[in-house]
């Protein structure tokens, strides 16, 4: 610790008598903080043994610039009585007055963010191809960031020109007189190789200094990356195990004297709690965190000193061990610009490695004071906002009260029927495919409606910006015939295989009901004599009709059943369908309601 100023000023007042010079005090007291001994004696002028670098992360802000609206908007925190209240956070405004915040006094700090970043944006950024987002992380000053799955929903060519600028190459130019710059940062995808020629698509790490201090941060997204994004996103690229890339790069970075690695990885896990301040490390917790960063975690070498994680939108900050079997910390700061990780990584200049053992952190809220706002990323927001008035304020429906899709933790999400029935009214007749039935995927619905949303444009109004950020991919949706058997088993693989760990409900159209009994494991928890389309039971030797997006007819989200289908047509749009369904369904005065969850009847 430092020395007292009473201490200091005994110090200098010996020292300068001994050697008769009357200005030692004063230089002393005007040397630069990161330069005062802390204690491990090197005698002035000499830089300390250690300097603490803060480390401030984020993850999943997916284009969210303006604060999210609905349940999707909220976090979690434990209270001390032991009772959990949602608290409003997120927005860019918010999020760099935070970060800004937190960098005073730390004059080594260095920002640094998870994947996803961008995809499945809300309409302000999405209509513009995320440029608005990139333009608020330069902004924000962030440092480095790991792709996620979603930088490559629009393919590797258009997530290069992200990563080094240039108008988009169809729509051009945003703004007359202005050209699009690119990241000021990094983007690192280590475990991405070009299929042709087997070099990284991307940068695999960088190596951030300051005065001596050098970090090196590894940045991989997650290896199933292509069973989640659509074939033409992932076309050319080749993804490689996390744990197997990370340790070539470590050894890499360690040759080249760079001693202390962070992974930034857009892979996750689900903590026990969904509170924010939950201590998963905290004495009788057990297991304070599952899933496969766990796993993850426990392969990379240990020259690996903190892990910053995603893609799960959860929010965590624990201890996993490492290959020799010490604490590690593994952080996530949930979605949407929610939250922050500060990170205390104290680095020793004469080992040029991190003390794992002072490691700390902790997730911090980004709370909506109104007088808490960076102007300059209101200035951004204005600016774009203009650009997308006249699309976005379109009236296409109304609503008598929220409907919840992102924010619903239910396996069955109201916004989720109104999203399949759309695809289903409008794929049915036999010109537009003749469905029987639709899936939609829940990871594909986005945020909430929200009956009166923040942009003020009257209660109960659905505009197109509401509509696209609840449906932002603009996929288009496809009709196939599958049989009544792998109608079956593609239920089925919502619990079990892939999703069996992690289970991946399908949003249903009206008609389709079944028992989902999740006292059982595997394929069994779907009861599949309980399955039926319109009150008969499936007959496994018929072919149907089934409607479903393009990344599901893919067999994305692990349905590989949902990908065989045969007799593809091809439809409109899935934003299209769901406004019009919101066109034909709602007036002003007879607006939608939410519709009720009966479809699936769940056993606990």
């Amino acid at each position: 610790m430092s020395a007292t100023p009473q201490k200091n000023r005994a110090t200098r007042r010996v020292l300068a008598a001994a050697a008769g010079l009357a200005t030692m005090g004063a230089l002393v007291a005007a040397m630069p903080a990161d330069a005062q001994d802390r204690g491990h004696g090197h005698g002035h002028g000499h830089k300390p043994r250690t300097v603490d670098v803060q480390l401030l992360s984020f993850n999943d802000l997916h284009g969210n610039l303006e604060p999210p609206a609905g349940s999707a908007g909220n976090v979690s925190e434990t209270q001390p009585d032991g009772t959990v209240k949602a608290i409003p956070a997120g927005g860019v405004e918010y999020l760099a007055a935070s970060l800004r915040t937190a960098r005073k006094g730390n004059p080594y700090s260095v920002t640094a963010a998870g994947g996803d970043m961008v995809g499945a944006s809300p309409l302000l950024s999405g209509l513009f191809h995320d440029e608005p987002t990139i333009e608020a992380l330069n902004g924000l000053d962030l440092d480095v960031s790991a792709v996620g799955n979603h930088e490559f929903d629009e393919g590797a060519a258009e997530l290069a020109r992200l990563q080094n600028g240039g108008c988009h190459p169809v729509e051009g130019c945003y703004e007359k007189g202005r050209k699009f710059k690119g990241a000021d940062f990094p983007y690192l995808a280590a475990n991405v190789t070009k299929e042709k020629t087997g070099r990284p698509l991307l940068k695999p790490y960088t190596v951030w200094k300051k005065n001596g201090v050098k970090i090196g941060f590894i940045g991989v997204t997650l290896e199933g990356t292509p069973d989640i994004v659509t074939a033409n996103g992932v076309k050319g690229l080749k993804f490689h195990d996390e744990v197997e890339t990370i340790n070539k790069y470590a050894r890499e970075l360690d040759r080249k004297g760079v001693k202390s690695i962070v992974a930034l990885i857009h892979e996750g896990g689900a903590p026990a709690s969904t509170s924010y301040n939950y201590d998963c490390d905290s004495p009788g917790a057990g297991d304070g965190i599952s899933g496969p960063i766990v796993d993850i975690a426990k392969g990379i070498t240990p020259k690996v000193d903190a892990l910053v994680t995603g893609h799960t939108h959860q929010a965590y900050v624990c201890t996993v061990p490492d290959p020799a079997g010490k604490p590690r910390m593994v952080t996530s700061a949930s979605s949407f610009g929610k939250l922050y990780t500060d990170t205390t990584l104290t680095y020793d200049r004469r080992t040029k490695d991190i003390v794992r053992t002072s490691v700390k952190s902790a997730n911090h809220i980004v709370t909506r004071h109104p007088d808490r706002r960076a102007q300059d990323m209101t200035d951004l927001i204005t600016r774009w906002n203009a650009l997308a008035a006249p699309i976005a304020s379109k009236p296409q429906g109304w609503i008598s009260a929220d409907i919840d899709g992102r924010g619903s933790t239910a396996p069955e999400k109201p916004l989720g029927n109104v999203i399949a029935d759309a695809q289903l009214e409008g794929l049915a007749p036999a010109d537009k495919g003749g469905a029987e039935v639709a899936f939609m995927n829940p990871g594909g619905i986005r945020a909430d409606l929200v009956h009166k949303a923040s942009g003020g444009e009257g209660d109960g109004v659905v505009t197109y910006g509401e509509a696209f950020t609840v449906q932002p991919f603009t996929n288009m949706m496809n009709v196939v015939d599958l049989t009544g058997a792998q109608l079956v088993t593609a239920l089925q693989q919502q619990v079990s295989g892939a999703n069996e760990a992690s289970p991946k409900i399908l949003q249903v159209s009206r008609g389709l009901t079944y028992t989902l009994d999740l006292t059982k494991t595997g394929a069994a928890r779907v009861v599949t004599d309980t399955i039926k389309l319109n009150g008969a039971a499936i007959d496994p030797a018929k072919s149907y009709r089934v409607a479903m997006n393009e990344f599901l007819a893919g067999g994305g989200d692990g349905f590989a059943a949902l990908g065989q289908g045969t007799n593809k047509l091809v439809g409109a749009s899935d934003l299209d369908l769901f406004n019009a369904y919101l066109a034909a369904h709602s007036t002003a005065t007879d607006p939608l309601a939410p519709p009720a969850t009966d479809r699936i009847t769940v056993i606990q």
